[in-house]
């Protein structure tokens, strides 16, 4: 029996062509391998950094495109503007731009509220000239207006004197109802004229005396009757209150005075009480 186990051993085929390994080193143990593919089922160092790397790029490659492809977006209107991305992945709170355009939306609004305040200013202020323009010219007018009245307005013929006889009076002393107002003063009292006009006539008539008569711009006669003496001459020109003569007795009278008659057109004589009232006067 113990040359049985010896048989055993010695009985294995020898490959002719392969090296026998003898001593007491074990061999190493060969990696396992997959039982359809055939490959060895452990990685290498060198395969697993590949991987790794390979891995890598593709993870990189991803993230350029994808920051390329926000970046155009983000240029198309000519603005390198961070995109919300690069914003989150920098750590910045992109909140920023939206306050950034509210700004520029109500800096706006103020400049366009300031334009239209400065139109109305300037609106008011051409509106403020028209209308002092307007009132400068209505004073004017207005002064004008006055001066005209105050050159046409009528005054008294003369001062210092009583009423003695009223228009439409009648007796002994006329020959028919009294035509005029009587203004007794002494003698050489000035006579003035009642407004403008050009004087027409000057003379002696009879019961009326020395008379002067006066033709307005309307073709009102006023006849100054009476005098003493002359002062102006027929063509002249007078304003109101120019002396045309003095108080006198001269024709059928009691004693000085100025007998006054107003004829609207050279016709009949009219009262002159009221003509000088509505002319603003109390005689």
């Amino acid at each position: 029996m113990g040359n049985h186990r010896a048989d055993r051993r010695d009985t294995r085929p020898v490959n002719s062509g392969a090296r026998v390994r003898r001593g007491g080193r074990r061999r190493a143990e060969k990696a396992p391998r997959h039982e359809l593919t055939g490959l060895s089922m452990m990685p290498t160092v060198a395969g697993a950094l590949a991987l790794a790397v390979a891995a890598g790029g593709a993870v990189t490659a991803g993230a350029g495109q994808a920051w390329a492809h926000e970046a155009s977006a983000s240029t198309t209107h000519g603005l390198m503007t961070p995109t919300a991305t690069e914003l989150d992945t920098l750590g910045i709170d992109h909140s920023l731009d939206d306050r950034q355009r509210a700004i520029s939306r109500d800096s706006e609004r103020d400049a366009q509220r300031d334009a239209a305040d400065e139109e109305l200013k300037r609106a008011d202020e051409s509106q403020a000239r028209q209308r002092n323009a307007a009132l400068s010219s209505l004073a004017k007018s207005a002064e004008r207006q006055a001066s005209k009245i105050a050159r046409n307005r009528w005054v008294l013929p003369t001062s210092g004197y009583h009423l003695t006889a009223r228009f439409g009076m009648s007796g002994g002393l006329w020959s028919s109802n009294h035509t005029g107002l009587d203004f007794a003063a002494p003698s050489g009292t000035p006579i003035v004229a009642v407004a403008d006009g050009t004087i027409t006539k000057t003379g002696y008539d009879g019961s009326y005396g020395n008379k002067t008569v006066e033709t307005l711009k309307d073709g009102t006669e006023i006849w100054y009757c009476h005098q003493s003496a002359f002062s102006v001459q027929p063509g002249d020109r007078i304003r109101g209150g120019h002396r045309i003569g003095s108080i006198g007795a001269t024709g059928n009278v009691t004693g000085p005075h100025l007998h006054l008659e107003v004829r609207p057109g050279g016709g009949d004589p009219v009262d002159p009480y009221n003509a000088l009232v509505h002319q603003g006067l109390k005689p």
